[in-house]
């Protein structure tokens, strides 16, 4: 197993919003300053806040606890926060946990890295989302929707 990388936290700031790109493992260990570095910035009169993840190399289930309560944060303030670029193991975890939605603006089952769906179904290829699946019975046991002239 490789070693843990260190957590680092970079920040880029204008007036209205905030780059934060996260760096290493989001453990335990780095769940303080990660949630210090979110939380800061409610305060600042930040009103959008988006999350690089291209250089996070793991994430546990704290890392996911602290970045689900900075997005519960951020909604209460009225801000705007956002995860972008998932590694596939953080969009894996973000699909079983189904939490994906409240921290990409995705809908569950889509952070799958593209090369795996079917651009024929949408689906990923060899399997069809469970969830999506779901979606699609019910959407056609609703009655139709016809156009009154």
């Amino acid at each position: 197993m490789p070693a843990p990388q260190p957590f680092a936290v970079r920040r880029h700031d204008t007036a209205t919003s905030a780059l934060v790109t996260l760096i290493g493992d989001i453990g335990p260990d780095s769940v303080p300053p990660l949630r210090a570095t979110l939380e800061g910035r409610l305060h600042d009169g930040i009103r959008t806040i988006d999350i690089d993840l291209v250089p996070v190399t793991d994430c546990g289930i704290s890392g996911l606890d602290a970045l689900l309560g900075a997005s519960q944060h951020a909604a209460a303030a009225g801000v705007s926060l956002r995860l972008h670029s998932p590694p596939p193991f953080l969009g894996r975890l973000l699909d079983l946990t189904g939490t994906g939605f409240l921290l990409t603006g995705l809908a569950v089952g889509r952070l799958r890295p593209p090369a795996l769906i079917d651009p024929a179904t949408g689906y990923p290829t060899g399997e069809t989302c469970v969830c999506c699946e779901a979606e699609r019975l019910f959407a056609a046991s609703l009655p139709q929707l016809t156009s009154s002239s």
